[in-house]
């Protein structure tokens, strides 16, 4: 079977099964198994494949069929220009937290050795990247979960990354600790709504997603606890979740941070809020 008719049949049964993008997670699949190009391999109609690379490709279709997120079959995912490992252990990076990561770069980009706290930082991909831009920076990466402390950790080596790990529930190992520039992906889905995610996104980490009863209870913590660990001037950035933006306005403004600050991503959804310490 050639190239692009063995990515013809998976597209065709992908999309049957409702799997968004079939032809391209179809071509990234054969692109991991044989290490070329998904555009050649969708163009190729003359190489015969291996049996050998039929039979690993169709285990993979078959695991995306099951709604297992492709990134998870790759074991990688880009962000910020960088691939980073990813699994089951961590929350797949998304674009829209790139954006996040150019506006901590603007904020800090006049300070010299910033202190960075990437708060629940998953794979590690936004205090990595910050780090990778910003060498001078002294980054942590911090999250409740051992596991995804282990594959940051593994993403730091690969990338080359100086960055401490440290696990945490939220802010509580950091007293007595400040820093310029605490950043977050906190998880913010109301814990009614995780049920009726997208198939790929129930298989994410759920301890990533639930926000509690109205999506909030993390955020809370996080303007609580966060306060008396921001230096004079220092920044709080967070991403947040589709309407959540006054609401997360408003615990920032009653705990007396200041300059409030919201903005867009590129579906126009208001997805990242700044304050800072007075």
């Amino acid at each position: 079977m050639t190239c692009r008719e063995l990515i013809r049949r998976a597209s065709e049964s992908f999309c049957a099964a409702g799997i968004p993008d079939p032809v391209n997670d179809a071509a990234l699949l054969l692109s991991h198994l044989t290490g070329r190009p998904p555009l050649a391999l969708r163009l190729d109609e003359e190489t015969v494949l291996d049996p050998s690379v039929i039979d690993s490709f169709k285990s993979l279709a078959e695991k995306r069929l099951s709604r297992i997120p492709l990134q998870y079959l790759l074991g990688e995912a880009p962000f910020y220009g960088r691939m980073f490992r990813v699994d089951s252990r961590v929350l797949i990076p998304r674009p829209e937290t790139e954006l996040l990561c150019e506006w901590a770069l603007e904020l800090l980009k006049d300070r010299s050795s910033p202190r960075i706290l990437d708060l629940c930082c998953g794979s590690g991909c936004i205090g990595i990247s910050l780090k990778a831009e910003l060498p001078s920076a002294s980054v942590t990466l911090s999250d409740i979960s051992p596991d995804a402390l282990d594959l940051a950790a593994e993403n730091a080596s690969l990338l080359g990354a100086d960055v401490a790990l440290c696990r945490s529930d939220l802010l509580e190992a950091f007293s007595g600790t400040s820093f310029d520039l605490i950043i977050s992906n906190p998880p913010y889905i109301p814990s009614a709504d995780c049920d009726t995610l997208q198939e790929e996104v129930l298989r994410e980490p759920r301890l990533a997603l639930d926000g509690g009863n109205d999506g909030l209870s993390v955020y809370r913590r996080i303007v609580r606890e966060a306060f008396p660990r921001l230096s004079p001037g220092g920044f709080l950035l967070m991403e947040l979740g589709i309407s959540e933006d006054e609401a997360v306005s408003a615990l920032l403004s009653d705990y007396g941070y200041e300059s409030i600050q919201i903005r867009e991503d590129l579906s126009g959804i208001r997805r990242m809020i700044l304050s800072t310490h007075p």
